[in-house]
């Protein structure tokens, strides 16, 4: 079924094996896989190899585990680009760098898009974050709430392929605004450039100002790439 794996980053091999028997049609939704044993000796890696290898596949939601019964590829997801993205974030060497400008293409367009269709409702909440922000003492309920302030924005475009591509690396961009807000904060001084900068972001949206919203996002997305010296 597998064949014998030799070289560098072996986890990374073995996903790239079940990807291409999927794409081949030789695994299907809802098919089990060998067992982490037989797999570490059809492929002649070790056991450990194996485990990391299906622990990134669950992860991204391209497998998941069934207690007393094995690993699955899963019969069903919750988006059409969870396989494809996921895969191509494990299988490649993705930096900070490449993460910022993709954030960078996606934000600043979804930004002009939601001020011009961002709801009340949604206003109403970016405030609420925007003071919890203001008066939180914890860096970590601070990096959920900058996180929460981005996600807002991506849904209020009410465009499922900018929400789908946003949320299928959701968990990367977790860590990529966690670590730009903590190569910001690292300088006392742009503590309060970076608050100034959500405050104007929402401000932009309030008046539905679509040139300005680009205008304070691209300036806040200046503000990461000069802190991660990128």
């Amino acid at each position: 079924m597998f064949t014998s794996i030799k070289g560098e980053k072996v986890y990374k091999q073995v996903i790239n094996q079940i990807k291409e028997m999927i794409i081949e049609g030789k695994l299907k939704k809802g098919d089990k896989l060998p067992s982490e044993r037989d797999m570490a000796e059809q492929l002649g890696v070790s056991r450990a190899s194996i485990r990391e290898a299906l622990i990134a596949l669950e992860v991204v939601g391209l497998t998941e585990s069934k207690q007393g019964s094995g690993n699955y590829i899963k019969e069903t997801f919750d988006n059409t680009l969870i396989e494809p993205m996921s895969i191509m974030f494990i299988l490649e060497d993705i930096s900070i760098k490449s993460l910022y400008e993709f954030r960078r293409v996606l934000e600043l367009e979804a930004v002009v898009i939601s001020a011009k269709r961002i709801e009340n409702s949604e206003i109403q909440v970016l405030e609420e974050v925007i003071d919890n922000l203001r008066n939180s003492n914890s860096e970590d309920e601070k990096s959920t709430l900058d996180k929460e302030f981005h996600y807002i924005i991506i849904k209020s475009t009410k465009n499922p392929l900018i929400i789908n591509f946003f949320e299928t690396i959701s968990k990367l961009m977790d860590n990529f605004i966690k670590s730009s807000r903590g190569a910001i904060l690292a300088a006392e001084e742009t503590k309060d450039v970076l608050m100034s900068s959500h405050e104007k972001i929402l401000e932009s949206l309030k008046e539905r100002n679509e040139e300005n919203a680009y205008k304070e996002m691209k300036k806040h997305l200046d503000l990461i790439k000069n802190a991660l010296h990128l």
